[in-house]
């Protein structure tokens, strides 16, 4: 059981850690445009918002589709679950909430690097 622990952990971090990769990788594509909207007038708020709403987006789809395949896996399990069952909602209620805040934890970094982006120096950068 222990070992099962260190390895759900791990994928956690490997979760935590691969969000945080594609949402930097995916401000640092967009420094020009989200240079431009702050050169326009957009808040750092109103960025920041702007890429978590994205973030949001990816999260809900990644959550929506890995339900959906445990859900339809379930029975392989089936049997090897003592004293809860394979398709317990509490159980996917409880995983899907913890990915979820998870996820949003590891994009707020981005999110909060996109809204230091200088328009002058993301205007001079290309």
């Amino acid at each position: 059981m222990l070992l099962l622990l260190l390895f759900g952990i791990s994928a956690l971090v490997l979760a935590a850690v691969g969000i945080y990769g594609v949402l930097s990788y995916n401000v640092e594509q967009r420094t020009r445009e989200l240079g431009i909207r702050m050169a326009l007038g957009a808040a750092g708020s109103e960025v920041r918002r702007l890429v978590l709403k994205q973030a949001t987006l990816m999260i809900a789809i990644g959550i929506f589709a890995g339900l959906t395949a445990a859900f339809m896996l379930s029975r392989v399990l089936e049997n090897q679950l003592f004293g809860v069952s394979a398709r317990d909602p509490l159980t996917f209620a409880g995983v899907a909430a913890l990915l979820a805040t998870i996820a949003f934890a590891a994009s707020y970094l981005p999110a909060r690097r996109a809204t230091s982006v200088d328009p002058i120096v993301a205007l001079r950068n290309e």
